[in-house]
């Protein structure tokens, strides 16, 4: 028997190959001319209870001008920057330009909305495309809040100015590759030196992380044993942060392994007002609530993605919009989304007042994820072979959803919160009996 060469056995593939193997796939709107591509976002047609009107003008306003960037400026690319998992880096001026980052906070260039407008606008975004909710998101909602929040008033100073204006971007990194749902019990450490910290650690699934500017970076103190915070600039000595690849959702987000090793921080880089573990839970409450209005944003998209597909396409000569079963899909998805919006919106309301707790916040972002799996899985079915494809919306939002079904708070650990509210009962790590077993 005669052994190709490898190179030989590809010349001998290439010469048996069609003539047209190579050609490029032809444009999805001319390969399926019966129904219209996500590059052309449809029309809003979620709002069947007018939440609307349950918004002040300033935030109605905020909606619109989100979501017709968001149309007009993301929604013709992101299918392709999400197949490459490249972040658009060319479209970060134009989220600028909307000046929502940094939401709830006053002053220092921040816009200081209401937490309903910044959840409206996260809505809004992940209503067109996730990657870049989640890259908003982790900027604004928890490396500019943790600054807000925690740091110093020189702090403040420094860095939120150029970050509400996206000129400096930020990344939050509490997750290490032992430490997910348990991060209270993290490894990084942090050893006082003369004139700073020097920290040594892994960190994973750092969204940003590969570009951001400031790092906002959680570590043990070896002299007290509680977690401290810390701004560690980009291309410090020591520091790196590479891509995670593989991923199956929000490929366009740029999570990444970050690499301390012996990164000197300097005392005006720690972040004074975290102290404890505890101290996280300033930045989370608010966070949760806008990672909860994430998954709305995106079964308000999943929705009408396939209530305009259900008119267009057509079968057995009528369009999919007439067959009762899709109709009965397209109700439940509907039903979902009001009811979605409106445990947001009272959660919104809650915080607003003072009264929202910790249970509230894991109870809505729990709830609210598990019912777009729901929405979106239903999407899905109805888009049949092209509810597999990412140039109809539903393919993309279900693998995008998956990620945040799990972050900030996985759905188990999230109801573990707010079974621990209701009952008094802490119930996270296993309690082993002193007693031995007889068995």
């Amino acid at each position: 028997m005669t052994v190709l060469s490898s190179l030989r056995q590809d010349e001998v593939d290439e010469n048996a190959r069609s003539s047209y193997f190579n050609l490029p796939a032809l444009d999805v709107s001319v390969a399926f001319p019966q129904a219209t591509p996500v590059s052309q976002f449809p029309p809003c047609a979620s709002d069947y209870y007018q939440f609307d009107d349950l918004l002040t003008s300033e935030e109605r306003a905020i909606r619109m001008k989100v979501r017709q960037c968001m149309e007009k400026d993301i929604a013709p690319i992101m299918t392709k920057y999400w197949e490459k998992a490249e972040f658009p880096f060319h479209v970060v001026p134009k989220f600028a330009a909307l000046h929502i980052a940094g939401g709830t906070i006053k002053g220092y260039g921040c816009p200081g909305h209401s937490i309903t407008a910044s959840a409206i606008a996260v809505a809004e975004v992940a209503r067109v495309d996730a990657s870049c909710c989640t890259f908003f998101s982790v900027h604004s909602c928890l490396a500019m809040l943790t600054i807000a929040l925690c740091g110093s008033e020189a702090q403040k100073q420094k860095y939120l100015p150029s970050m509400a204006q996206l000129n400096t971007v930020g990344c939050w990194a509490l997750t290490e590759p032992d430490y997910g749902s348990d991060a209270s019990s993290l490894r990084t450490t942090a050893t006082k030196v003369e004139g700073g910290w020097i920290l040594e650690g892994h960190k994973r699934w750092i969204g940003n992380s590969t570009f951001a500017d400031v790092l906002i970076i959680f570590a043990r103190n070896t002299t007290t044993n509680q977690i401290n915070g810390y701004i560690v600039k980009k291309n410090a000595p020591g520091l790196t942060a590479t891509k995670i690849e593989n991923k199956i959702g929000l490929r366009i987000v740029q999570n990444g392994d970050i690499l301390l090793k012996k990164v000197f921080v300097p005392d005006e880089d720690r972040l004074t007002g975290v102290n404890s573990f505890q101290d996280t839970n300033k930045v989370l409450a608010v966070s949760r609530i806008m990672v909860a209005w994430q998954p709305i944003g995106m079964s308000m998209g999943v929705y009408d993605m396939c209530h305009r597909y259900l008119k267009e396409r057509k079968q057995f000569g009528a369009p999919l919009a007439a067959f009762q079963l899709n109709q009965q899909k397209l109700v439940q998805m509907l039903g979902n989304v009001q009811a979605m919006t409106l445990v947001g919106w009272r959660l919104c309301k809650l915080y607003d007042k003072g009264n929202m707790t910790h249970g509230q916040a894991s109870l809505a972002k729990a709830w609210i994820s598990s019912k777009a799996r729901e929405t979106i899985s239903l999407g899905r079915e109805l888009l049949g072979g092209n509810g597999v494809l990412a140039d109809f919306l539903v393919a993309k939002a279900f693998c995008d959803l998956e990620p945040i079904y799990t972050y900030e708070g996985t759905y188990d650990i999230n109801t573990l919160v707010t079974g621990r509210e209701i009952t008094g009962i802490a119930s996270f790590k296993p309690a082993f009996s002193a007693q031995q077993s007889r068995l």
